[in-house]
């Protein structure tokens, strides 16, 4: 017959506090001149929260709108045969600006012979031209980092990986093209604060 097991008994012996960690806490805790290094690991550039949204609510967005294209939004339109500014008007019921970036028409640009037809529907006088700042012309990141600062876009796009981005940020719609037609995403979420979809 084998010996029993002794299960641990808690709370019996009582834990001493030794001369290191009283020095230790002093060190960290008690010196006032020691620097915080919890506040170095922070990042340096934390967004801050915009001040159009109020909860998921949207207050910057309401007509007319102000839809920022993107250079495979302009190009899926002509191969559905839609008209940019009407079929934006008949998917929202309102007023639509449409906005095109620096980098979104350089892009255009740079695709050369074969979308000159979308070049020419960019360069229309009912577009908004935004100027871009910042160095390169990769439209995606432009255009998330312009939608990130303000609030009052509605972004058009068929690319899948700028959806997934624009997702994230809160309070801003997605347009897109399903069935030869204009249709928007989040936007009831985005003006009447998390409406269920019907």
């Amino acid at each position: 017959m084998g010996k029993a097991k002794k299960t641990p008994k808690f709370a019996v012996k009582k834990k001493l506090v030794s001369s290191k960690t009283i020095k230790k806490y002093k060190e960290e805790v008690l010196n006032p001149n020691k620097k915080d290094t919890q506040k170095d690991k922070l990042p340096k550039n934390v967004p801050t929260v915009s001040s159009a949204l109020y909860f998921t609510y949207n207050t910057a967005l309401g007509p007319p709108y102000r839809v920022l294209v993107d250079t495979n939004f302009i190009n899926f339109s002509i191969q559905n045969k839609l008209d940019l500014v009407d079929a934006m008007m008949q998917c929202l019921y309102a007023k639509c600006t449409p906005c095109i970036t620096d980098c979104v028409m350089a892009e255009l640009e740079k695709l050369g012979q074969k979308y000159r037809v979308a070049l020419r529907i960019a360069k229309d006088s009912r577009f908004d031209r935004l100027p871009c700042i910042h160095k390169g012309t990769y439209a995606d990141d432009c255009i998330v980092d312009r939608v990130t600062q303000h609030k009052c876009y509605i972004v058009a796009t068929c690319d899948r990986d700028l959806k997934r981005r624009i997702r994230k940020i809160p309070g801003v719609p997605i347009m897109y093209i399903t069935q030869h037609k204009y249709s928007i995403e989040r936007l009831p979420e985005a003006t009447l604060g998390g409406a269920p979809r019907i």
